[in-house]
């Protein structure tokens, strides 16, 4: 009996790979990764330094995206079949073998392995681990040279996908900043945070750590730009800090 092995990539770089996700990469001969339907998968392309030769590959492709709303009916049901589906085909795998399932960012921070892993736990038929990895946030506040949180700023993440107005109402209790999943929702984002008050402080960053990344700040960009699924907001805190001399 093998075990199922959820692997965090980290934010896009493969040089941001950990060492121990790097080990399992390289010895992996069972390997498992969420792709969108003719794409060849984030998660699978941040791993092909690593990846051994000798590995047999698992593309997982989604049933749906964008096609049908997040929180429909339809949605859920598809999307809880795929996973069903799938855990059941990577409990055969892990019979002859551990299979290593990549993951972008860290496993357990807004990741499509959750639902696998909450599954194959509940059913506990295969030993399940996750190995950390660098959430893309991180990578992202570090190419933009912003340092996000000082003191006793609180730190909030929000998702883009929220309502305008729910948006809006968290962001002004935020002290530092992160929204996820900006993409097509650049638009509602921006306007959220001009109806916040801060706008001014906020960066866009795509694609960050990897190639073709981008920074702006926000402020200077079309709200109709188009955006990838892969951008981040960020607004620096505020916070308390000691004073620096001029």
């Amino acid at each position: 009996m093998g075990r199922i092995v959820g692997v965090g990539l980290g934010p896009g770089d493969p040089q941001l790979v950990t060492v121990r996700a790097q080990r399992w990469l390289t010895q992996a001969r069972q390997v498992a990764y969420f792709r969108k339907r003719g794409r060849p998968g984030r998660a699978r392309r941040i791993a092909q330094t690593w990846l051994a030769p000798q590995a047999v590959e698992h593309a997982m492709e989604y049933p749906v995206t964008t096609e049908l709303p997040f929180d429909s009916p339809a949605y859920i049901d598809r999307l809880a079949r795929f996973y069903d589906h799938w855990v059941e085909r990577l409990e055969a795998l892990a019979a002859q073998d551990d299979v290593v399932v990549l993951c972008e960012g860290d496993p357990f921070f807004y990741g499509s392995f959750m639902h696998l892993y909450e599954r194959l736990r509940r059913r506990g038929r295969v030993p399940v681990e996750v190995v950390p990895g660098l959430p893309g946030m991180v990578g992202c506040w570090s190419v933009c040279g912003q340092p996000m949180a000082w003191g006793d700023d609180v730190l909030t993440v929000l998702m883009g996908t929220l309502p305008e107005d729910d948006l809006v109402r968290h962001m002004r209790q935020a002290d530092a900043l992160v929204v996820m999943k900006v993409g097509r929702y650049l638009g509602r984002v921006r306007r959220a945070l001009a109806r916040a008050g801060l706008l001014a402080r906020a960066w866009l960053v795509q694609e960050g750590t990897m190639e073709g990344q981008q920074v702006q700040p926000l402020a200077v960009v079309d709200e109709q730009a188009p955006c990838p699924y892969f951008a981040l907001v960020l607004v620096p805190g505020q916070g308390r800090r000691p004073e620096v001399e001029a």
